[in-house]
């Protein structure tokens, strides 16, 4: 079967939407109050050396996925070990994504449709679209990025027109210090979702040109980072972080407070649109990381697991949490430290440090062989 090639657009597109994806549903940085826009600020400062740093692990090996990386430092028998543990992280991820955006239409857009059939429709889609690859989600992402910008700009553009941003909602500015901002961003807010750009060592080996491709990555995540502050502004500057945080999907809530002339009002659609783009997205690649793993260790194609894959996520997304409360909870307070500091920092610092090593000693014998060959 030939490989599948994407651009370095198509890659930023993909890029863009997967770090949009859930956060703008649930909100980026509230726990901070008034001053989430100044965690937004720092974490994307921080993050951007945390996707440089993964894009530095793709460009020491080009053309091999995050498992063939693992077996050239590890060999097989480990790699398999590690393959499965990612593939399993990834593929869970993916329920949670999944569930955010089911609870997002059942509770707010399609209240008296049961959870389980908007789930099972997007997964049967989102199979569909794996089962064809990664260039038809990449080309896809390519041609709706821009329709998803252009409705948060149209959003925010109502939302000032229509005199519902308040200044005085951003006051006081570190009112409580610099303790709550850091307690914010540490480690939430870096792993999400900057330490998630780890799930694109899977996808970094099918771009073409992927050695030319840094201040592309650089300046999509810039790009995201920066839709996601707007976002978070809007959040604040329209509610006031005291409903902000109350709220379960703030930037929808922020939109219902759109009237205009009692003409322009209820621009619901344009924020599920901005979001369901964003979370088929990033439940696609992460999707599409796990069936590799799988692919990986099976040693078949990953078109075999793309709709059995899909349909278990779909169960899972709703076995996940008892409800919407304890499926955040998960999310805020456990995975973080048992997850994804280990998942997305520990082990690829380990997998960094065997690549300079193995490429240092192998400097080191071509060096010595070529003194042995001159002296003979």
């Amino acid at each position: 079967m030939s490989k599948e090639n994407i651009s370095l657009s198509q890659l930023a597109a993909l890029l863009f939407n997967f770090q949009i994806g859930s956060s703008v549903v649930i909100g980026l940085g509230l726990n901070a109050k008034e001053d989430a826009w100044i965690v937004i600020v720092i974490s994307m400062m921080i993050g951007i050396f945390i996707v440089a740093f993964y894009y530095y692990i793709a460009i020491l090996l080009p053309g091999k996925n995050l498992y063939e990386i693992f077996e050239y430092c590890f060999k097989r028998k480990i790699a398999i070990i590690l393959s499965l543990l990612y593939a399993c992280y990834f593929i869970y991820y993916a329920c949670r994504i999944i569930r955010d955006f089911g609870e997002l239409i059942a509770t707010a857009v399609l209240p008296l449709t049961p959870i389980e059939v908007t789930i099972l429709l997007l997964v049967l889609l989102m199979g569909y679209i794996l089962y064809l690859g990664i260039e038809v989600l990449a080309r896809t992402s390519e041609i709706f990025t821009p329709y998803g910008i252009i409705f948060t700009l149209l959003l925010f553009i109502f939302l000032y027109v229509n005199q519902n941003i308040d200044v005085s909602n951003m006051k006081p500015i570190l009112g409580e210090g610099l303790k709550p901002i850091w307690k914010t961003i540490f480690p939430y807010e870096l792993v999400r979702p900057y330490g998630q750009i780890l799930v694109f060592l899977c996808v970094f080996c099918n771009v073409s040109n992927i050695q030319i491709g840094r201040r592309v990555v650089i300046f999509s995540i810039s790009m995201g980072s920066m839709l996601l502050l707007m976002s978070s502004l809007l959040i604040i500057l329209s509610l006031g972080e005291g409903i902000a945080l109350r709220s379960n999907f703030p930037l929808l809530s922020a939109a219902r407070l759109v009237s205009i002339g009692e003409f322009i009002q209820r621009i619901d659609a344009i924020v599920v649109f901005s979001m369901m783009l964003g979370s088929l997205v990033k439940s696609c690649v992460y999707i599409y990381a796990g069936i590799k793993g799988l692919e990986y260790v099976f040693k078949l194609p990953f078109r075999y697991f793309s709709i059995p894959i899909s349909c278990t996520v779909a169960m899972f997304s709703i076995f996940i949490g008892r409800n919407y409360t304890d499926h955040l909870q998960e999310g805020l307070l456990s995975n973080p430290f048992l997850l994804h500091v280990p998942l997305q920092f520990i082990v690829p610092v380990l997998l960094v440090c065997v690549l300079l090593l193995k490429t240092w000693k192998s400097k080191k014998t071509k060096y010595s062989s070529s003194i042995t060959k001159k002296n003979m």
